[in-house]
């Protein structure tokens, strides 16, 4: 399960059964769709790149290329 701390906030983002559980370190949580928006929960704002980047698709590193 991917996981990632905001480096500002330091709360924590996890892809959890289709969505982005978002944590603060008071234990409040809220769960956003993987643009950002709110789904349910007491934290009501997410960092939409941070649930982007935990929960959107993975795509191959420009830097890898095939070749034949």
């Amino acid at each position: 399960m991917p996981v990632i701390r905001h480096p500002f906030t330091r709360n924590r983002y996890d892809l959890v059964d289709g969505a982005i559980e978002v944590t603060d370190g008071d234990g409040r949580s809220g769960r956003f769709r993987f643009d950002g928006s709110w789904i349910s929960g007491e934290i009501r704002e997410a960092d939409p790149q941070l649930c982007n980047w935990i929960g959107g698709k993975r795509a191959l590193s420009h830097r890898i290329s095939e070749t034949s």
